[in-house]
């Protein structure tokens, strides 16, 4: 890749290629129901069905595998709210070494325990109080070790699209991509696939109305950042868009809808009950746009991404009412 601005199609391909037989090709699935509530025939990629339960394992391998053997033996870092945190932990035990991975201290429990289950150490921070990139970049400089962003790395962004390039090759081309925005690397990668492929997609990305950083930016034309939202959808409490991804987003995504945590909440009681996925809540919220109705002028063809499924029983019955 030549400018850190630019992710191209043939970035993504590279990625797929690289990726493959370590990262799962995850399933494409239909349901009736599903289209007839949203009038539209709908592809729901289950990226909660990827390795680490999350999207986040093919950016995080992409970039990491692509290290220096120097890089690699020292070890790597990386900051998340849990599902980086996870994909960075199993990469680096994939490719024989160590991670640290900076949490903040309020990560829902499941995803703290899975990740010091692929063997990283752990170190918290207040993330309503503590800057986690000055945090997380520091820790890397104090330990010489590797720093893999969630979304502000080209690798990772390219990585990331193979999802949306793995459901447009499996379903045939789509009229709209519906995708969950936190930082922004997924979307990213999403629409590089996606208008790379068919320039007249619309690629529609979803945000939590209490964290529309995004959105706000994408009006602003710039990059606005807001107080650390509060939401269940807890992988996508940015509080600024990254500077890469806006980059390729303000050029890609056609539009932000926003959804409400109760909205979010139904979708992930509607893909339990009609489809038998478990979904948290980040990863619910492109399937909560569709559901309420909040994509103006839906087209035929729709692809949606569920990011990811990584919730405790707990936190999933506290969610959807007992």
């Amino acid at each position: 890749m030549t400018a850190p601005s630019l992710v191209t199609l043939a970035d993504v391909r590279e990625a797929a290629a690289h990726i493959k037989g370590v990262a799962h090709r995850t399933p494409v699935l239909r349901s009736r129901t599903l289209d007839e509530l949203v009038g539209a025939e709908v592809f729901v990629k289950c990226e909660n069905f990827q390795r680490i339960g999350a999207f986040k394992f093919r950016g995080a391998y992409n970039a990491a595998s692509r290290l220096s053997a120097d890089q690699v033996a020292r070890g790597i870092a990386a900051y998340s709210s849990g599902n980086h945190a996870q994909a960075v932990a199993l990469a680096a035990r994939e490719l024989g070494t160590t991670a640290v991975i900076l949490m903040p201290e309020d990560t829902p429990r499941s995803k703290r325990e899975a990740t010091a289950g692929y063997g990283a150490e752990i170190v918290t921070y207040d993330r309503y109080t503590g800057d986690r990139v000055a945090i997380g970049e520091a820790l890397a400089t104090d330990r010489g070790l590797a720093l893999i962003p969630p979304y502000e790395h080209p690798h990772v962004i390219a990585g990331q699209g193979t999802a949306a390039l793995e459901l447009i090759e499996e379903t045939g081309d789509l009229d709209a991509l519906v995708v969950p925005v936190g930082g922004g690397g997924l979307i990213a990668g999403s629409a590089t696939a996606a208008k790379g492929l068919r320039s007249a997609t619309r690629v529609i990305g979803v945000e939590p109305e209490n964290g529309d950083d995004t959105k706000r930016s994408l009006e602003a034309g710039r990059r606005i950042s807001i107080p650390v939202p509060r939401t269940i959808a807890d992988g996508q409490a940015a509080d600024t868009p990254g500077e890469l991804t806006f980059a390729v987003n303000r050029r890609l995504v056609d539009g932000i809808a926003l959804v409400s945590d109760e909205q979010i909440g139904d979708a992930m009681r509607f893909a339990f009950e009609r489809m038998k996925l478990v979904v948290e809540p980040s990863g619910a919220s492109a399937l909560a746009a569709l559901l309420a109705h909040r994509i103006d002028r839906l087209p035929r063809r729709v692809g949606v991404i569920l990011s990811g499924g990584n919730i405790g029983a707990e936190r999933f019955t506290e969610i959807l009412g007992g």
